[in-house]
């Protein structure tokens, strides 16, 4: 009986010795490959009994040229790149690791919060440039006056919210898939999205990326804000539209922003983005710890070879196929 084999279609560690591990210790093959295109993927992992995927392209052309494929694993939590439709149609549990850097993307998100609130961009480069003091930079509000909102209140910004309760903060959250009662328990006060908009003094997006909430911060959005207001995200690029945010900045319809994703990665290093002084910017790094990339890896691989030797995934994407 041949053995059960795991491709690993692409990733940006220095070594997945890990997952091999894992997966030679469930008698299963592992094989490791720098997939970019769908033919790249069809020409490597065709023959395979499960996929572990980063950035590589698994549409629905690529699932169809998947012979016996039984799992699909994407290393982190979005699912973007992956037809969860076109899996759910061919029986293809699709999994991601849901939790592995939580803490880290809530610091991160905070970290930006931190920064922009006491408007540390623009200090730096005024002290860069020979300057010196704090009338340039008025005003700055104390921490405990403002409200942070957030849109989508999941595992990470749950975890936000503890933070910004500890700083004194009032923490309002708007997530329509999400019972109020367990956002008030949590110690945030559920709102609308209008409301989310009007009172947030920064507004930090925690959502997943899907049809429905592509583009969900755009102009309209945006002229809804305060204009001394921050916008934070760590999530996924597509829930902003970059072209309005930009024209949001520039004529000062909000005060500043930190983004860790955006529409289009790696940035175009021509990006209008790039060089905005009240702009914070960092490389879809938020999740970033060496414990959090150690324990994406392994929790990865673990996750093929649960369903791979007979067990129901622990983070199905497409529930509907535990039934």
């Amino acid at each position: 009986m041949n053995a059960m084999k795991v491709a690993i279609t692409d990733y940006e560690y220095e070594t997945i010795s890990a997952e091999r591990a894992v997966l030679e210790a469930a008698g299963i093959e592992c094989s490791d490959f720098q997939c970019k295109t769908e033919e790249d993927v069809i020409r490597q992992a065709a023959g395979c009994d499960g996929l572990i995927v980063q950035y590589a392209p698994i549409t629905a052309r690529v699932i169809a040229a998947l012979e016996r494929c039984r799992v699909i694993v994407r290393y982190g939590i979005g699912v973007d790149n992956v037809d969860v439709a076109a899996a759910t149609a061919k029986g293809i549990f699709v999994c991601n690791v849901p939790d592995y850097g939580v803490e880290d993307v809530a610091n991160h998100a905070f970290a930006f919060l931190l920064a922009l609130a006491k408007k540390i961009p623009q200090q730096q480069a005024q002290m860069h440039s020979g300057g010196w003091g704090y009338a340039e930079i008025k005003p700055i509000t104390r921490l405990s006056c403002c409200t942070l909102g957030l849109l989508g209140f999941g595992r990470i910004p749950q975890q936000v919210c503890i933070r910004a309760k500890a700083f004194g903060m009032k923490v309002i959250a708007h997530d329509p898939y999400l019972d109020p009662e367990k956002i008030r328990a949590a110690g945030a006060g559920p709102v609308d999205f209008d409301t989310l908009l009007a009172q947030s003094d920064f507004l930090s997006c925690h959502c997943p990326l899907t049809p429905a909430t592509r583009h969900w911060i755009d102009r309209r959005a945006l002229a809804k804000m305060k204009r001394s207001a921050c916008l934070i995200n760590t999530s996924r690029g597509g829930l902003i539209c970059e072209a309005d945010l930009i024209d949001a900045l520039r004529s000062g319809g909000i005060a500043g922003a930190g983004l860790d994703v955006f529409e289009t990665e790696p940035l175009p290093k021509d990006s209008p983005l790039r060089g905005m002084p009240q702009l914070l910017l960092t490389g879809h790094a938020a999740w970033y710890s060496e414990e959090a990339r150690s324990s994406l890896q392994r929790m990865a691989a673990e996750e093929a070879a649960r369903v791979l030797t007979g067990n129901p995934p622990r983070s199905p994407i497409n529930r509907e196929l535990l039934r």
